[in-house]
């Protein structure tokens, strides 16, 4: 349960650090609890949506070298902007693929520093 919850707000983090940085993704009300609504819809994306996807595409996936992942990435994004009833709003596939981008690196980046994987790990082992 806590590592659920810290991919949340990790998941929070990364959406609040694409919309500060690129100006064709911007969230509505930029507060705490709409962030916590988009992390929710994005981890449900990325837990429902995505392995199946990458399972359909696989093949592709594996005769573009692995090229497809960041335009997949930036579909679900675009399918969450989607779900979010307007919280989240992007302005095309280019901005989609730039946000899933900063995502995945501020995403790698804080699950490092805050020791997500590791925990998972040892959650496996027991």
């Amino acid at each position: 349960m806590r590592g659920f919850i810290l991919r949340l707000i990790i998941n929070g983090i990364a959406i609040a650090v694409v919309a500060a940085l690129l100006p064709g993704i911007t969230v509505a009300n930029n507060d705490l609890g709409t962030l916590a609504v988009l992390a929710l819809i994005i981890a449900l994306v990325n837990a429902l949506v995505k392995p199946v996807i990458m399972l359909l595409g696989c093949p592709f996936i594996i005769l573009s070298l692995g090229l497809l992942i960041p335009i997949i990435n930036g579909l679900l994004l675009m399918l969450a902007a989607a779900l979010s009833g307007g919280r989240l709003i992007v302005d095309g596939l280019g901005w989609a693929i730039l946000g899933g981008l900063i995502m995945g690196v501020v995403s790698m980046v804080l699950e490092g520093a805050l020791g997500v994987k590791e925990e998972e790990r040892q959650e496996q082992r027991r």
